[in-house]
């Protein structure tokens, strides 16, 4: 399977937060992710996407081989993308080992860049009579890594490649990717850019988290740690560590954070990738936490262990910790959260809050979630909150701003419609209000790429087929002038 849009879409829109300047020249590449053909294919034309692989040794130079088919020019390694490359940086880490030999487990991603792009060219490429290909052009993405060791050996791949040189940085044959190489703090040596928390109680209970099982996430449908990737712009691991905590279960509130020792991983890229472990305690119910990426949470004893699905080595790395720190204490018995019990008779509902927004043209906003999402993946949703402890035009207001940076008058908002709704007999049932504002400014952005990728105007009458059902079916309610509707339920 090539790469998801959703994956593409994330990276340029990343890249586009850092360099805004380029967005004109990049706009034919966003409408081809929203055109059927894959963007990676060669037979994709105008243009499609390749990938590059720019590895920095200790001495601060660059790997550049000399490409038989460019006509001999020094170009960083890399090429199109291949049917098993699960993400663009796949594609780049694969093209460096089969051009020049260098395996994946020698390479780390860089600090100053992490998983994103450090440039996106745009190559002219002459047409092809012989191979009857016409004229078009290449969107080539630039991945830094860092070499582990000192030195490599190269081994060529005759066919494609004639020589590897390393070159400095400021001989950086690219005069794009050499100017943003030359911007960016590249002193850190290879480190770990991954940092994970071994949870605790103290009583010999552990917190892991199931994921979801999705292709192109990393470790899917397993049990294993909290963490995630370091982000450029976290000051440390440790703040990639609560930044990541804080978008996936923000109820945890960690004590004695410290950290504990570095693993080693394969990334869903195909790297051998350290993660700094930390250990930290809590001692809350799984239910308090708040998820909202995965399937649960669970407090799991060393017995348990052998019977989960699991990420490889968490088994042993938590058997490992468990020596070294043997429980203090009996297990609490922590009770659910009060919050869950209800008067006789009568069901608890989430209450969920909805922005329908319209332009001067009359479109209404949505936006396609991340693929990963916990709720409605790769589908066109409104903007959407649930309510905390607090009132539904504050949640309104509060999820506007940090999810697309659009500020909303509190005087001016008008609720427009309610969806009551029920998933499935077991699922608690939902209020879904619907709001919309006559006073508002800002123009959406992703803010939260890891749930929503985009932000688009629509046809109220015209949505995508991909809709979440309860959200179609409230904009027509609207559009029709009824305040009430539900669904999902039985009579």
């Amino acid at each position: 399977m090539p790469p998801a849009r959703s994956h593409i879409r994330e990276l340029v829109t990343a890249y586009l937060a850092r360099h805004p300047g380029e967005h004109r020249a990049l706009a034919p590449l966003l409408a081809e992710l929203d055109a059927p053909s894959d963007p990676t294919s060669r037979a994709t034309l105008p243009g499609h996407i390749t990938c590059s692989a720019v590895v920095i040794d200790h001495a601060g130079r660059v790997l550049h081989v000399r490409h038989n088919a460019s006509g001999g020019l020094l170009l960083a390694p890399g090429g199109h993308g291949g049917p098993d490359d699960a993400t663009l940086m796949a594609t780049a880490v694969r093209e460096v080992h089969e051009e020049t030999g260098i395996p994946p487990e020698l390479l780390r991603q860089s600090a100053a860049f992490c998983h994103e792009p450090a440039d996106i060219g745009i190559h002219a490429i002459d047409a092809d009579p012989a191979k009857g290909e016409p004229a078009h052009h290449h969107y080539d993405f630039r991945f830094v890594f860092r070499l582990v060791p000192p030195s490599v050996e190269t081994a060529l791949q005759d066919e494609e490649v004639s020589a590897a040189v390393w070159l400095p940085l400021d001989r950086v044959t690219s005069p794009t990717l050499r100017e943003k190489l030359l911007g960016a703090d590249l002193s850190a040596a290879p480190e770990p850019v991954n940092a994970s928390v071994i949870i605790h109680d103290g009583a010999g209970r552990y917190l892991l988290h199931l994921r979801d099982q999705r292709e192109g996430i990393w470790e899917p449908g397993v049990f294993a740690l909290l963490g995630g990737g370091r982000a450029p712009g976290d000051a440390s691991l440790e703040a990639t560590l609560l930044r990541e905590l804080g978008e996936e279960v923000p109820g945890v509130e960690l004590t004695g954070l410290e950290p504990y020792a570095v693993e080693e991983a394969t990334s869903v890229d195909g790297l051998r990738v350290p993660v700094q472990m930390f250990t930290a305690v809590w001692e809350g119910h799984p239910d308090t936490a708040g998820l909202r990426e995965g399937v649960l949470l669970h407090w799991c004893t060393l017995e348990m262990l052998d019977r989960l699905p699991q990420s490889p080595g968490l088994g042993d790395l938590i058997r490992r910790h468990a020596a070294q720190h043997p429980p203090a204490f009996t297990p609490p018995k922590v009770s659910r959260p009060s919050a869950d019990r209800s008067p006789a008779g009568t069901e608890l509902h989430v209450v969920g809050v909805h922005l329908y927004l319209q332009d001067a043209d009359g479109r209404v906003l949505l936006g396609l979630r991340h693929p990963d999402s916990a709720y409605a993946g790769n589908i066109w949703h409104a903007l959407a909150g649930h309510c905390e402890r607090e009132d539904a035009v504050s949640c309104l207001i509060r999820e506007a701003e940090e999810e697309a940076g659009l500020i909303l008058d509190p005087e001016g908002i008008e609720l427009v419609h309610l969806v009551h709704s029920q998933d499935s007999p077991s699922a608690r049932p939902r209020i879904q209000l619907f709001f919309r504002p006559w006073l508002w400014s800002g123009v959406p952005q992703v803010l939260e790429p890891d749930r929503c990728v985009e932000w688009r105007w629509f046809d109220p009458k015209d949505l995508p087929e991909n809709t979440v059902p309860y959200t179609r079916q409230a904009i027509g309610a609207i559009i029709d002038g009824r305040p009430y509707s539900d669904m999902g339920w039985t009579r």
